[in-house]
């Protein structure tokens, strides 16, 4: 049986786009104690730390399960940010966001029994185009609050895609997982046909 270890609904089309059967449980995890813990660590060890803790907590009440945690940040002119807590926030994203180049780390890992048994991270490079202070007020209004739960305030698969200039990196890193990778893991652990 195979576990996402998260409720995002981006990684959750991607497993089934893939044709993965997984059942998706959210991990109980205090995200923000572990990036304290962490702090001055570069952000793609932070985010392949966060998959580690979620695909190891959920893999601890999941026995038999391989549990596959997953996490995505991002970081823009040396500052690390997280999802926006309000839509005032987010707005302070965009605008920080605007006209600069947003590094968008996102890790995968697989667990079993508490363990990690296999994990990546892979990182993708943004242009953000110059956003003006009406286009963002235009986009939050259409996209707020689907994009509350989103690392960067933006769903590439949809408006946000209107964000950047450039994009340099795996779509599916874009997206908030490794999923190549991952996939290539479940064959190698004989949990999907080859």
């Amino acid at each position: 049986m195979i576990v996402l270890a998260s409720t995002s609904a981006s990684r959750w089309a991607m497993l089934q786009a893939a044709g993965v059967p997984f059942e998706a449980v959210p991990a109980d995890i205090d995200e923000r104690a572990i990036e304290a813990e962490m702090d001055g660590a570069k952000p793609g060890a932070v985010a392949l730390a966060l998959a580690e803790a979620k695909a190891v907590a959920v893999s601890r009440n999941r026995p038999g399960a391989t549990v596959i945690g997953s996490d995505s940040l991002v970081s823009c002119a040396g500052r690390r940010f997280d999802k926006p807590r309000t839509r005032s926030e987010a707005a302070e994203h965009l605008a920080f966001f605007s006209g600069k180049r947003m590094e968008l780390h996102s890790a995968a890992a697989i667990a079993r029994g508490g363990i990690v048994t296999w994990c990546h991270a892979d990182h993708a490079l943004l242009d953000v185009r110059n956003l003006s202070a009406a286009f963002i007020e235009r986009y939050l209004a259409a996209e707020w609050p689907a994009v509350a739960g989103c690392v960067g305030v933006f769903r590439i698969e949809g408006p946000g895609v209107q964000l950047f200039t450039a994009i340099v990196g795996d779509h599916f890193t874009v997206l908030g997982m490794p999923l190549l990778p991952v996939l290539g893991a479940l064959r190698d652990l004989e949990e999907m046909a080859t």
